[in-house]
């Protein structure tokens, strides 16, 4: 998959593609059901457009952590998912300051050459969100491209959204958010530098920061790893922490994972950590021993969860 952070200056290559639009936080099964769409609806290239920073993050820049996917997990999703060309287009003063015309006529037509756009229903474009699905096809029509708008899918009576995934991952309902997603929720990235104490435990981990992620319920997981980058590319199983090691003062929330039966050196790797089950709440200890203890039980427990037991 090709990403391009930019819609002035694309390749011949670059352009013509049939493009699903939006946000794709979560890359949810409705998001999925958008991306499908483009998929059948032209012969053409099948592309990505969305924003980074996501136009929340601009437009209300002091909203607490609501996302579910940094970048790098969105586009490692959409790379799955069989998409050749990701427009991940710099939202900022000069994106929200165009009308819904000018982004169609500026971005889409003159900028990427779209053969073909799909939303959803419920999308919303251009300066003050002026520009709905059905602007969109009436300049589609103007301008010569197609728009399709898909209806919003669900099950049980409600619509996929990043909210109610969201509220899910709230409450530690993580197969709950695995069946609108259509995917385990997935944390992604750097493994950064920490305090080392899993290690003076017997316990090493992996430290990730969740910085502007929307954080799932505190407290131990067990969870499924794929190690993305480096010389120990591998998927295997294991114990996670989210929280703000409230026995050690910390603050900054983070995810401390376990690999079971590594034994490797993953500073600067990436990974791909699935949330798969919520085994308990975070918890404070009096003395390290009981807290070693805990650690003990918490992951023979996500062996067996993992495991099917």
């Amino acid at each position: 998959m090709q990403i391009h952070r930019d819609w002035t200056g694309l390749t011949a290559s670059a352009r013509g593609a049939s493009l699903a639009m939006g946000n794709f936080d979560g890359v949810h099964r409705g998001h999925r059901a958008v991306i499908e769409a483009a998929r059948a609806a032209s012969d053409a290239p099948l592309g990505v457009l969305t924003f980074e920073p996501h136009p929340r993050e601009f437009l209300v820049p002091d909203a607490p952590p609501f996302r579910l996917m940094n970048a790098e997990a969105r586009a490692n999703r959409l790379a799955r998912l069989g998409v050749e060309h990701l427009y991940e287009l710099p939202f900022g003063a000069v994106l929200a300051g165009l009308t819904p015309e000018a982004f169609a006529r500026e971005v889409l037509v003159e900028g990427l050459g779209a053969d073909h756009v799909t939303v959803g229903a419920d999308f919303r474009f251009g300066k003050d969100r002026a520009g709905d699905a059905r602007l969109l096809a009436d300049l589609g029509q103007a301008l010569g491209f197609g728009v399709t708008t898909l209806p919003l899918v669900g099950d049980a009576g409600a619509e996929y959204s990043s909210t109610a995934i969201r509220q899910a991952l709230t409450e530690g309902r993580t197969r709950d958010a695995e069946r609108m997603l259509g995917h385990w929720h997935r944390i992604e990235g750097e493994v950064l530098h920490g305090a080392k104490r899993g290690r003076e435990l017997g316990w090493p981990t992996a430290n990730m920061a969740m910085e502007r992620l929307h954080l799932p319920r505190l407290g131990v997981y067990a969870v499924l790893v794929d190690v993305l980058t480096g010389p120990d590319r591998l998927s295997c199983q294991g114990v996670a922490s989210l929280g703000v090691r409230p026995m050690f003062g910390d603050n900054a929330p983070n995810l401390e994972v376990h690999l079971f039966d590594f034994s490797g050196d993953l500073y600067g790797q990436h990974l791909s950590v699935a949330l798969v089950e919520f085994l308990r709440d975070e918890m404070r200890f009096d003395t390290l021993p009981a807290l070693i203890d805990q650690i003990a039980r918490d992951a023979d427990q996500a062996r067996r969860v993992l495991a099917g037991g």
